[in-house]
């Protein structure tokens, strides 16, 4: 079964991604699944490397504390409401 994830990208790459697709001559979804695809399937599932794999993301622990912050403030979006 086939999932369906939103990614957002800093304008940076989202520029790389459509000047890449451009000269592939195909979509960007198309192509970023195909990198994210290959991305994971190169991914090691060892709890260490994910750990520096995390650490490597520029704010992404800033992001996940600001995350937190709004859920406490109720400002998330329950689980049942995804479905």
């Amino acid at each position: 079964m086939a999932s369906r994830i939103n990614v957002s990208l800093d304008p940076e790459y989202s520029e790389k991604l459509s000047q890449l697709a451009a000269r592939m001559h195909v979509q960007e979804g198309t192509l970023a699944k195909s990198l994210l695809s290959t991305a994971l399937d190169g991914a090691d599932p060892d709890a260490a490397h994910i750990v520096r794999l995390l650490d490597g993301i520029p704010g992404a622990y800033e992001r996940a504390q600001e995350g937190i912050e709004q859920a406490r403030r109720g400002e998330g979006v329950s689980l049942d409401d995804l479905a």
